[in-house]
Protein backbone atom coordinates (compact mmCIF):
# COMPACT_ATOMS: atom_id res chain seq x y z
CA UNK A 1 0.00 0.00 0.00
CA UNK A 2 1.36 3.46 -0.83
CA UNK A 3 2.10 5.91 2.00
CA UNK A 4 -0.53 8.52 2.74
CA UNK A 5 0.68 12.37 1.33
CA UNK A 6 2.29 13.45 4.19
CA UNK A 7 3.81 10.32 5.34
CA UNK A 8 7.00 11.55 7.42
CA UNK A 9 5.93 15.36 8.14
CA UNK A 10 6.45 15.82 12.01
CA UNK A 11 4.14 18.41 13.39
CA UNK A 12 3.82 19.47 16.70
CA UNK A 13 0.58 20.93 17.89
CA UNK A 14 0.10 23.47 20.62
CA UNK A 15 -3.61 24.02 20.53
CA UNK A 16 -7.43 23.50 21.68
CA UNK A 17 -10.68 23.81 20.97
CA UNK A 18 -11.56 23.65 17.19
CA UNK A 19 -9.33 25.87 14.36
CA UNK A 20 -6.01 24.75 15.63
CA UNK A 21 -6.64 20.99 16.45
CA UNK A 22 -8.50 20.97 12.68
CA UNK A 23 -5.39 21.95 11.02
CA UNK A 24 -3.14 19.21 12.96
CA UNK A 25 -6.52 16.75 11.78
CA UNK A 26 -6.35 17.24 8.22
CA UNK A 27 -2.09 16.74 8.22
CA UNK A 28 -2.84 13.93 10.83
CA UNK A 29 -5.74 12.10 8.32
CA UNK A 30 -3.18 12.80 4.98
CA UNK A 31 -0.32 10.97 7.25
CA UNK A 32 1.56 13.24 9.42
CA UNK A 33 3.34 12.72 12.58
CA UNK A 34 1.25 15.13 14.80
CA UNK A 35 1.92 15.26 18.05
CA UNK A 36 -0.23 17.49 20.31
CA UNK A 37 1.06 18.85 23.08
CA UNK A 38 -1.29 18.89 26.22
CA UNK A 39 -1.61 21.22 29.45
CA UNK A 40 -0.90 18.58 32.74
CA UNK A 41 -4.63 17.16 33.22
CA UNK A 42 -4.70 17.09 29.05
CA UNK A 43 -6.79 19.53 26.99
CA UNK A 44 -9.71 21.67 28.74
CA UNK A 45 -11.58 20.81 25.46
CA UNK A 46 -11.50 17.16 26.52
CA UNK A 47 -14.21 17.96 29.29
CA UNK A 48 -16.51 20.18 27.66
CA UNK A 49 -20.12 19.94 27.95
CA UNK A 50 -23.11 20.72 25.92
CA UNK A 51 -21.59 21.89 22.43
CA UNK A 52 -18.41 21.41 23.22
CA UNK A 53 -18.74 17.64 23.91
CA UNK A 54 -17.95 16.48 20.25
CA UNK A 55 -14.75 19.46 20.21
CA UNK A 56 -12.45 17.12 21.36
CA UNK A 57 -13.16 13.20 19.42
CA UNK A 58 -14.26 15.17 16.13
CA UNK A 59 -10.99 17.19 16.25
CA UNK A 60 -7.94 14.89 17.37
CA UNK A 61 -7.70 11.24 16.15
CA UNK A 62 -4.55 10.63 14.45
CA UNK A 63 -2.48 12.14 17.06
CA UNK A 64 0.02 11.21 19.72
CA UNK A 65 -0.68 13.10 22.87
CA UNK A 66 1.91 14.78 25.40
CA UNK A 67 1.27 17.07 28.44
CA UNK A 68 4.04 19.33 29.26
CA UNK A 69 3.57 21.99 31.67
CA UNK A 70 4.55 25.32 29.34
CA UNK A 71 5.26 27.16 32.82
CA UNK A 72 8.07 25.46 33.95
CA UNK A 73 11.50 25.39 32.43
CA UNK A 74 11.70 21.77 32.09
CA UNK A 75 8.24 21.62 30.04
CA UNK A 76 9.72 24.96 27.89
CA UNK A 77 12.73 23.02 27.05
CA UNK A 78 10.84 19.65 26.20
CA UNK A 79 8.52 21.65 24.03
CA UNK A 80 11.78 23.77 22.05
CA UNK A 81 13.46 20.14 21.92
CA UNK A 82 10.45 18.81 19.87
CA UNK A 83 9.88 21.74 17.84
CA UNK A 84 13.41 22.07 16.81
CA UNK A 85 12.84 18.68 15.27
CA UNK A 86 9.88 19.80 13.53
CA UNK A 87 8.39 20.79 10.16
CA UNK A 88 5.48 22.29 11.34
CA UNK A 89 4.42 23.71 14.33
CA UNK A 90 0.86 24.66 15.15
CA UNK A 91 -0.21 27.14 17.93
CA UNK A 92 -3.59 28.72 18.78
CA UNK A 93 -2.71 30.76 21.49
CA UNK A 94 -3.91 34.43 22.37
CA UNK A 95 -1.64 36.76 20.56
CA UNK A 96 1.53 36.95 21.54
CA UNK A 97 1.62 34.29 24.66
CA UNK A 98 4.08 31.95 22.72
CA UNK A 99 6.61 34.47 22.39
CA UNK A 100 6.19 35.62 26.26
CA UNK A 101 7.77 31.92 27.08
CA UNK A 102 10.51 32.10 24.26
CA UNK A 103 8.35 29.65 21.82
CA UNK A 104 7.36 32.32 19.47
CA UNK A 105 8.26 31.94 15.70
CA UNK A 106 11.42 34.12 15.87
CA UNK A 107 12.54 31.55 18.59
CA UNK A 108 13.90 28.90 16.09
CA UNK A 109 14.71 30.79 13.64
CA UNK A 110 18.53 29.40 14.03
CA UNK A 111 17.83 26.46 15.68
CA UNK A 112 15.07 24.87 12.85
CA UNK A 113 14.89 27.45 9.93
CA UNK A 114 13.39 24.59 8.05
CA UNK A 115 10.19 24.86 10.35
CA UNK A 116 6.79 26.12 9.02
CA UNK A 117 5.16 27.67 12.17
CA UNK A 118 1.43 28.46 11.59
CA UNK A 119 -0.13 30.60 13.75
CA UNK A 120 -4.40 29.74 13.31
CA UNK A 121 -5.47 33.76 15.32
CA UNK A 122 -8.49 35.63 15.25
CA UNK A 123 -7.36 38.07 13.04
CA UNK A 124 -5.16 38.97 10.92
CA UNK A 125 -2.24 42.21 10.49
CA UNK A 126 -4.06 45.00 11.42
CA UNK A 127 -6.07 47.45 14.12
CA UNK A 128 -8.00 44.09 15.30
CA UNK A 129 -4.55 41.68 15.58
CA UNK A 130 -4.67 41.66 19.32
CA UNK A 131 -8.22 41.15 19.86
CA UNK A 132 -9.24 37.51 21.01
CA UNK A 133 -11.92 36.06 18.65
CA UNK A 134 -14.27 32.72 18.72
CA UNK A 135 -15.84 31.29 15.92
CA UNK A 136 -19.21 33.13 16.67
CA UNK A 137 -17.35 36.62 17.28
CA UNK A 138 -16.30 36.38 13.75
CA UNK A 139 -19.34 35.39 12.22
CA UNK A 140 -21.17 38.49 13.80
CA UNK A 141 -18.77 41.23 12.80
CA UNK A 142 -17.77 39.33 9.29
CA UNK A 143 -21.64 39.63 7.97
CA UNK A 144 -22.03 35.69 8.08
CA UNK A 145 -24.28 36.19 11.06
CA UNK A 146 -26.44 38.83 9.61
CA UNK A 147 -26.44 36.91 6.00
CA UNK A 148 -27.95 33.72 8.37
CA UNK A 149 -30.56 34.90 9.97
CA UNK A 150 -33.85 36.30 9.24
CA UNK A 151 -33.90 40.57 9.23
CA UNK A 152 -32.87 42.03 12.20
CA UNK A 153 -31.91 38.47 14.02
CA UNK A 154 -28.46 37.71 13.19
CA UNK A 155 -27.73 34.10 13.75
CA UNK A 156 -24.76 31.76 13.91
CA UNK A 157 -24.16 29.09 11.62
CA UNK A 158 -25.67 25.70 12.95
CA UNK A 159 -21.76 24.34 12.50
CA UNK A 160 -18.39 25.61 13.80
CA UNK A 161 -17.82 26.52 10.13
CA UNK A 162 -15.64 29.75 11.07
CA UNK A 163 -13.42 27.58 12.66
CA UNK A 164 -12.90 24.82 10.29
CA UNK A 165 -12.89 26.45 6.90
CA UNK A 166 -10.11 28.69 9.18
CA UNK A 167 -8.57 25.71 9.98
CA UNK A 168 -8.80 24.43 6.59
CA UNK A 169 -6.70 28.05 5.34
CA UNK A 170 -4.10 27.10 7.70
CA UNK A 171 -3.28 24.07 5.92
CA UNK A 172 -3.28 25.58 2.39
CA UNK A 173 -0.74 27.80 4.00
CA UNK A 174 1.05 25.52 5.67
CA UNK A 175 1.24 23.37 1.76
CA UNK A 176 2.27 26.40 0.26
CA UNK A 177 4.54 26.98 2.45
CA UNK A 178 6.35 23.55 2.51
CA UNK A 179 6.30 23.72 -1.53
CA UNK A 180 8.17 26.56 -1.01
CA UNK A 181 10.54 24.97 0.96
CA UNK A 182 11.29 22.57 -1.54
CA UNK A 183 12.49 25.18 -3.72
CA UNK A 184 14.09 27.27 -0.91
CA UNK A 185 15.26 25.41 1.71
CA UNK A 186 13.66 27.97 4.02
CA UNK A 187 10.65 27.47 6.32
CA UNK A 188 7.99 30.48 7.02
CA UNK A 189 5.46 31.75 8.94
CA UNK A 190 2.07 30.86 8.14
CA UNK A 191 -1.02 32.73 9.65
CA UNK A 192 -4.47 31.95 9.18
CA UNK A 193 -7.88 33.41 10.84
CA UNK A 194 -11.60 33.90 12.14
CA UNK A 195 -12.16 37.52 10.60
CA UNK A 196 -10.33 37.28 7.43
CA UNK A 197 -12.47 33.24 6.48
CA UNK A 198 -15.52 34.86 7.24
CA UNK A 199 -14.89 37.70 5.09
CA UNK A 200 -13.93 35.63 2.07
CA UNK A 201 -17.08 33.13 2.68
CA UNK A 202 -19.20 36.27 2.60
CA UNK A 203 -17.30 37.60 -0.05
CA UNK A 204 -20.03 36.71 -3.21
CA UNK A 205 -22.36 39.19 -1.19
CA UNK A 206 -20.07 42.20 -1.15
CA UNK A 207 -19.26 41.35 -5.11
CA UNK A 208 -22.97 41.23 -5.55
CA UNK A 209 -23.30 44.64 -4.08
CA UNK A 210 -20.13 45.98 -5.93
CA UNK A 211 -22.50 44.16 -9.38
CA UNK A 212 -25.64 45.00 -8.50
CA UNK A 213 -25.60 48.14 -6.19
CA UNK A 214 -27.75 46.96 -4.09
CA UNK A 215 -26.89 45.25 -0.40
CA UNK A 216 -27.62 40.99 -0.07
CA UNK A 217 -30.38 40.55 2.01
CA UNK A 218 -30.11 38.14 4.87
CA UNK A 219 -30.66 34.84 3.35
CA UNK A 220 -33.93 34.23 4.58
CA UNK A 221 -35.36 37.04 2.74
CA UNK A 222 -33.54 37.21 -0.40
CA UNK A 223 -34.63 36.49 -3.67
CA UNK A 224 -32.83 34.11 -5.17
CA UNK A 225 -31.40 33.18 -8.32
CA UNK A 226 -33.37 30.60 -9.20
CA UNK A 227 -37.62 30.34 -9.28
CA UNK A 228 -37.55 26.90 -7.74
CA UNK A 229 -34.80 26.77 -5.00
CA UNK A 230 -37.19 26.19 -1.62
CA UNK A 231 -37.71 23.59 0.90
CA UNK A 232 -40.95 22.22 0.68
CA UNK A 233 -43.49 20.06 2.70
CA UNK A 234 -44.31 16.74 1.66
CA UNK A 235 -47.89 14.37 2.33
CA UNK A 236 -45.80 13.56 5.78
CA UNK A 237 -44.73 16.75 7.66
CA UNK A 238 -42.12 15.70 9.25
CA UNK A 239 -40.52 14.94 5.72
CA UNK A 240 -39.44 17.90 4.08
CA UNK A 241 -37.47 18.57 0.83
CA UNK A 242 -35.38 20.53 -0.72
CA UNK A 243 -35.26 21.16 -4.35
CA UNK A 244 -33.71 23.33 -7.08
CA UNK A 245 -34.78 23.62 -10.55
CA UNK A 246 -31.48 25.78 -11.83
CA UNK A 247 -31.68 25.87 -15.90
CA UNK A 248 -34.02 25.69 -18.37
CA UNK A 249 -33.64 22.41 -19.49
CA UNK A 250 -34.02 21.27 -15.48
CA UNK A 251 -36.93 23.17 -15.46
CA UNK A 252 -39.02 21.09 -18.68
CA UNK A 253 -38.27 18.17 -17.23
CA UNK A 254 -39.08 18.65 -14.20
CA UNK A 255 -42.10 19.64 -14.92
CA UNK A 256 -43.13 17.07 -17.29
CA UNK A 257 -41.63 14.78 -14.57
CA UNK A 258 -44.57 15.81 -12.15
CA UNK A 259 -47.24 16.14 -14.85
CA UNK A 260 -46.85 20.23 -14.69
CA UNK A 261 -46.36 19.88 -18.44
CA UNK A 262 -48.80 22.91 -19.10
CA UNK A 263 -46.19 25.23 -16.61
CA UNK A 264 -43.55 23.62 -18.98
CA UNK A 265 -44.82 24.91 -22.33
CA UNK A 266 -46.05 28.01 -21.06
CA UNK A 267 -43.99 30.89 -23.00
CA UNK A 268 -43.85 33.12 -19.96
CA UNK A 269 -42.01 30.73 -17.88
CA UNK A 270 -39.48 29.23 -20.54
CA UNK A 271 -36.53 31.38 -18.84
CA UNK A 272 -35.04 31.35 -15.75
CA UNK A 273 -35.34 34.71 -14.96
CA UNK A 274 -39.08 35.11 -16.53
CA UNK A 275 -39.76 32.34 -13.54
CA UNK A 276 -37.96 34.54 -10.77
CA UNK A 277 -40.09 37.02 -11.61
CA UNK A 278 -43.22 34.94 -11.11
CA UNK A 279 -42.43 33.28 -8.19
CA UNK A 280 -46.00 34.05 -6.87
CA UNK A 281 -47.77 31.99 -9.42
CA UNK A 282 -45.43 29.01 -9.51
CA UNK A 283 -44.76 28.18 -5.81
CA UNK A 284 -48.34 28.02 -4.55
CA UNK A 285 -49.18 25.65 -7.56
CA UNK A 286 -45.75 23.38 -6.28
CA UNK A 287 -46.31 23.89 -2.53
CA UNK A 288 -50.08 21.64 -3.09
CA UNK A 289 -48.35 19.06 -5.58
CA UNK A 290 -46.23 18.11 -2.86
CA UNK A 291 -48.41 17.98 -0.13
CA UNK A 292 -50.10 15.16 -1.35
CA UNK A 293 -46.57 13.56 -2.23
CA UNK A 294 -44.70 11.60 0.02
CA UNK A 295 -41.17 12.43 0.19
CA UNK A 296 -40.32 8.47 -1.40
CA UNK A 297 -42.50 9.46 -4.16
CA UNK A 298 -40.73 13.10 -4.98
CA UNK A 299 -37.60 11.57 -4.60
CA UNK A 300 -37.58 8.68 -6.75
CA UNK A 301 -39.10 11.20 -9.52
CA UNK A 302 -36.40 14.11 -9.35
CA UNK A 303 -33.63 11.38 -8.98
CA UNK A 304 -34.80 9.80 -12.26
CA UNK A 305 -34.65 13.15 -14.14
CA UNK A 306 -31.25 13.95 -12.22
CA UNK A 307 -32.63 16.96 -10.32
CA UNK A 308 -30.99 18.60 -7.08
CA UNK A 309 -32.62 17.23 -4.66
CA UNK A 310 -32.29 16.75 -0.63
CA UNK A 311 -33.98 15.50 2.33
CA UNK A 312 -34.29 17.78 5.03
CA UNK A 313 -32.48 15.76 7.95
CA UNK A 314 -30.71 16.41 11.15
CA UNK A 315 -26.73 15.61 12.17
CA UNK A 316 -27.33 12.20 13.75
CA UNK A 317 -29.28 10.90 10.94
CA UNK A 318 -25.91 10.62 8.87
CA UNK A 319 -24.74 7.73 11.74
CA UNK A 320 -27.29 5.46 9.26
CA UNK A 321 -26.96 7.34 6.01
CA UNK A 322 -26.21 4.64 3.73
CA UNK A 323 -23.56 6.57 1.47
CA UNK A 324 -21.79 7.73 4.10
CA UNK A 325 -21.58 4.01 5.37
CA UNK A 326 -20.55 2.04 2.14
CA UNK A 327 -17.97 4.14 0.84
CA UNK A 328 -15.90 5.11 3.92
CA UNK A 329 -17.26 8.47 4.45
CA UNK A 330 -17.12 7.91 8.55
CA UNK A 331 -14.27 6.10 10.63
CA UNK A 332 -14.83 4.52 14.12
CA UNK A 333 -12.64 6.23 17.06
CA UNK A 334 -13.01 4.88 20.85
CA UNK A 335 -14.61 7.67 23.05
CA UNK A 336 -13.29 8.77 26.62
CA UNK A 337 -15.49 6.08 28.28
CA UNK A 338 -14.54 3.66 25.74
CA UNK A 339 -17.59 3.62 23.68
CA UNK A 340 -16.63 3.46 19.91
CA UNK A 341 -18.51 6.05 17.82
CA UNK A 342 -18.42 6.42 13.88
CA UNK A 343 -17.21 10.08 12.74
CA UNK A 344 -17.02 12.17 9.22
CA UNK A 345 -13.71 11.40 7.22
CA UNK A 346 -11.72 13.93 5.24
CA UNK A 347 -14.22 15.01 2.20
CA UNK A 348 -11.56 13.74 -0.01
CA UNK A 349 -10.30 11.06 -1.83
CA UNK A 350 -6.67 10.72 -3.41
CA UNK A 351 -6.42 7.81 -6.15
CA UNK A 352 -9.74 6.47 -4.90
CA UNK A 353 -9.12 5.96 -1.32
CA UNK A 354 -10.56 8.04 1.64
CA UNK A 355 -7.74 8.99 4.61
CA UNK A 356 -8.99 6.74 7.77
CA UNK A 357 -8.16 6.34 11.11
CA UNK A 358 -4.52 4.93 11.81
CA UNK A 359 -4.00 6.07 15.54
CA UNK A 360 -7.35 6.32 17.90
CA UNK A 361 -8.19 9.26 20.04
CA UNK A 362 -5.32 9.46 22.45
CA UNK A 363 -5.47 9.45 26.02
CA UNK A 364 -4.30 12.43 27.46
CA UNK A 365 -0.43 11.88 27.50
CA UNK A 366 -0.63 8.82 26.57
CA UNK A 367 2.67 9.60 24.35
CA UNK A 368 5.14 11.11 26.74
CA UNK A 369 7.76 8.43 27.05
CA UNK A 370 8.12 7.59 23.33
CA UNK A 371 8.04 11.19 22.40
CA UNK A 372 10.54 12.47 24.59
CA UNK A 373 12.70 9.80 23.61
CA UNK A 374 12.50 10.29 20.22
CA UNK A 375 13.29 13.94 20.65
CA UNK A 376 15.82 12.72 22.98
CA UNK A 377 17.76 10.80 19.86
CA UNK A 378 17.21 13.05 17.38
Amino acid sequence: MDPLPLAGLKVVEFTHMVMGPSIGLILGDLGADVVKVEPPGGDHTRRLLGSGAGYFPMFNRNKRSICLDLKSAEGKAAARRLVDEADVMIENFRPGALAKIGLGPEAFADSNPNLIYCSAKGFLTGPYEDRTALDEVAQMMGGLAYMTGPPGRPLRAGASVIDIAGGMFGVIGILAALERRHRTGKGGHVKCSLFETTAFLVGQHMAQKAVTGTAAAPMPARVSAWAVYDVFETARPDEQLFVGVVSDPQWVAFCDALDLGELGRDPELATNNARVLRRERILPTLRTLFATMTREQLVARLEAIGLPFAPITRPEDLFRDEHLLTGGGLAEVTLEDGTPAMLPTLPIEIDGQKAGVRLDLPRAGAHDADVLEEAERA
